[in-house]
């Protein structure tokens, strides 16, 4: 691919009404495919929403309520990737939910500690939380990190994707709900970093290398 276009949504899930959610998503696709992005990234439980009480998750959605957006990743022609909650076993976990153009329902993933993404390819290589030396697709030329962390802890998260980005020589986007959303090449430099509020981040890899850029969500 001679040019691929990404963008992180910068979105705060503040209730747990999944039809809203998915209404605001639908902004955020539009704007993106505006902007001619393959690739848009949420940040977690952007769906679903935070814990109802602090501590339970909430119910995932079913497909049906999941349907706009499928329909618009194959209407617009762009890659989603979405939080929300998984369910297994009767155990409730932070997920992610990927929608294909080449996929007729979402395809669900633990949230890990992120995914690696290959361009072109509708599919995430998960890496676990607790991987010191994950096994990263040497095809794979993004790594995605689904975050909502608040001032006290945006800094570390900041430091060790810089660190992750430098060490395995591939790019990362952050999406994270709470502001400072970022993009780092393989290098490890920060291409573009966003403050707080609504908005997305691109990133538009080309001949000149990574390019990046920031969106208000109108």
């Amino acid at each position: 691919m001679s040019q691929w276009n990404i963008a992180a949504a910068q979105y705060a899930p503040r209730h747990n009404c999944i039809d809203a959610h998915v209404q605001h998503h639908l902004r955020f696709i539009d704007a993106a495919a505006r902007q001619q992005c393959n690739l848009l990234v949420f940040p977690e439980l952007s769906l679903t929403g935070p814990a109802v009480d602090g501590v339970t998750l909430p119910e995932p959605p079913d497909e049906q309520t999941l349907a706009p957006i499928v329909d618009a990743a194959h209407t617009l022609s762009i890659t989603v990737i979405a939080g929300m909650t998984l369910e297994t076993h009767g155990v409730r976990q932070k997920g992610l939910a990927l929608f294909s153009p080449n996929h007729t329902q979402a395809m669900r993933y633990p949230q890990g500690s992120g995914a690696c993404l290959i361009p072109g390819k509708p599919q995430l290589t998960i890496v676990e939380g607790q991987t010191e030396l994950p096994s990263l697709d040497p095809l794979a030329a993004l790594f995605t990190c689904s975050q909502a962390v608040g001032e006290s802890s945006w800094r570390d998260a900041i430091s060790r994707l810089q660190r992750f980005s430098h060490k395995y020589a591939i790019a990362v986007l952050m999406a994270n709900s709470l502001g400072h959303s970022a993009l780092w090449d393989a290098s490890g430099q920060l291409i573009v970093r966003a403050d707080s509020g609504e908005l997305l981040l691109t990133g538009t890899w080309g001949k000149q290398g990574w390019q990046g850029d920031i969106i208000p969500l109108r």
